[in-house]
């Protein structure tokens, strides 16, 4: 695969992922190298990690928690405390190897600590992969609510070595999926037939770099989100509302962020199909094909009122309007799409039938 570069960061894919770390810190000669992990990847990644990494560098080795419900400042005020007691500088680099929740949080610790260190994004999760290692957002949760905390900025540079996702069980695989999905619905009509047919781990790994190309494209056009990289949170103004929601619930469990997603894709097709007009038929293939791959998820109308009120703290709101990315077509979105307080209910209605 050949790499993709821009003007402030590259990805780099399989062999070449390595070459380019090598001669990255050949060249930049960091005082310290830190590699954050959680214990997943301490475990299963990181030795083989080191193992292709060629020269002598003082490596320090941080490890942290897995999972959304660490994604918070006490976590990052630790790293940070230990960072501190290393002996990081600004001439340090933080490596981080991990899913999204890992690569969010240690893009948000680099780039806050001595107002901003170096940092590299390995990801290891077909989630990170395709979305949440690229494009620069970094970032916390503010209790349950996701994401409400970080800054945009940019990786020095993304690794991506699909043999990493041999590590992970078929619901993660899943979860990152759904992400790819997306990036059919919202921009291409053919990816989206395509990954339909994708059915094994090896079939997904193929399309990893399509994912890439199109989330780069969209990123580049509007770093700062203030237009057209809305369309990347297709099924996120109500799928994170729906994550936030069974996270902070202890009588519900946990949702992955591709299985919340999921749900939220199919309830905007419906708000897509009442307001813009995406086709009966397209309605029915979106919804279909998540339900064949994602378990059908119970809501009682309790659930669904305190869902919507977590919508108002979507990061695309504005003058307390909630904003939604919605399709025209497969493949043809629109942002900034406010609804009829009405719909939500029906839309949850056609999820459930």
């Amino acid at each position: 695969m050949d790499s993709i570069i821009s003007d402030s960061y590259a990805v780099h894919f399989k062999e070449k992922a390595f070459q380019a770390l090598n001669s990255h810190l050949a060249q930049k000669k960091y005082s310290i190298v830190f590699i954050l992990v959680d214990e997943n990847t301490h475990e299963l990644c990181l030795p083989n990690f080191m193992a292709e990494i060629s020269g002598e560098y003082q490596f320090e080795i941080i490890e942290i928690e897995s999972g959304e419900v660490n994604k918070n400042i006490e976590t990052c005020i630790g790293v940070w405390e230990a960072l501190s007691e290393l002996g990081a500088d600004r001439k340090s680099v933080m490596i981080n190897l991990g899913g999204g929740v890992l690569t969010d949080m240690g893009g948000f610790i680099a780039s806050t600590f001595k107002r901003g260190i170096d940092f590299i994004n390995v990801p290891t999760t077909l989630l990170s992969m395709v979305d949440a290692s690229v494009g620069g957002k970094t970032g916390i949760d503010l209790g349950s609510l996701k994401n409400q905390i970080g800054v945009i900025n940019q990786p020095v540079m993304v690794l991506v070595v699909p043999d990493f996702l041999d590590t992970l069980d078929n619901r993660q695989v899943r979860s990152g999926f759904a992400e790819m999905l997306k990036h059919g619905l919202i921009q291409n009509t053919a990816y989206w037939e395509a990954l339909k047919d994708a059915e094994s781990l090896e079939d997904m790994k193929n399309h990893i770099l399509t994912s890439i190309q199109i989330k780069n494209k969209v990123v580049l056009q509007d770093p700062t989100e203030q237009h057209i990289r809305k369309i990347l949170n297709y099924g996120h103004t109500l799928g994170h509302a729906i994550e936030s929601y069974f996270l902070e619930n202890e009588s519900k469990e946990m949702l992955l962020h591709g299985e919340a997603i999921a749900i939220g894709m199919i309830l905007e097709a419906y708000l897509s199909n009442k307001l813009l007009g995406l086709t009966n038929e397209s309605l029915e293939d979106i919804k279909t094909t998540f339900l064949n791959r994602y378990d059908k998820v119970e809501f009682l109308n309790d659930d669904i009122d305190n869902i919507l009120k977590l919508m108002k703290y979507d990061k695309k709101n504005s003058h307390g309007k909630v904003n939604f990315v919605l399709l025209k077509s497969i493949g043809e979105p629109e942002f900034d799409v406010e609804i009829p307080v009405d719909l939500f209910s029906e839309a949850f209605a056609y999820y459930k039938v």
